[in-house]
């Protein structure tokens, strides 16, 4: 089974309020397993970035001057996510401006029953806790060291140790029962020999 971490960074918090994409992270995963095929994009949003919002990324707008805009991109990354899962962290934040950026292009939008929200499933399993990216890195033990300010490729990165974490674990354990309990052995089955 085929999944697509994703992330975005934009120019600002709200589609509504013209803001756009800048940065495009998508990683590969088959069957819960990264396969090392990622999507790393930069537009150009033709318009500024808020100041509030390079703070947060440390993208410029003169870093993304030269890139292209999403109409030269989209059909890279429509390629890329095909129809499989979407896991997104918030994923209603970024499917706005994806849907927004589609819209525009007169594009289909891509459906939010297509995407798995860690952001969801952390606040399930953990209510009351912090459930931002940072915080789940902590509580899993993934080193985020080397995020000192956010990324969509480095984001979608952590996010997709975070999803396997959500899901439980790369080492979760297998237990077969016996009578109802769980045993620990590996049952020893007693053929009949023909005669």
């Amino acid at each position: 089974m085929r999944e697509v971490v994703l992330d975005t960074e934009t120019t600002g918090l709200s589609p509504k309020e013209g803001h756009r994409i800048i940065e495009i992270g998508a990683l590969e995963l088959d069957h819960h397993v990264p396969t090392g095929r990622q999507l790393h994009l930069y537009i150009n949003p033709e318009r500024e970035i808020d100041e509030g919002a390079m703070a947060v990324h440390g993208i410029s707008n003169e870093f993304l001057a030269a890139k292209p805009v999403f109409a030269e991109i989209v059909d890279e990354f429509i390629c890329f996510i095909a129809d499989d899962p979407l896991v997104i962290h918030n994923a209603p934040f970024d499917m706005s401006f994806i849907n927004s950026e589609l819209k525009r292009l007169d594009r289909n939008e891509i459906p939010m029953n297509q995407t798995i929200d860690t952001l969801v499933m952390a606040r399930k399993q953990f209510p009351g806790a912090q459930a931002n990216l940072d915080a789940l890195c902590k509580r899993f033990e993934i080193n985020n060291s080397h995020r000192n300010l956010h990324g969509a490729l480095v984001d979608a990165d952590l996010l997709s140790n975070v999803y396997i974490e959500l899901l439980g674990g790369k080492q979760s354990k297998l237990f077969l029962e016996k009578d109802g309990v769980d045993s620990g052995e590996v049952p020893t089955i007693e053929l009949e020999k023909s005669s």
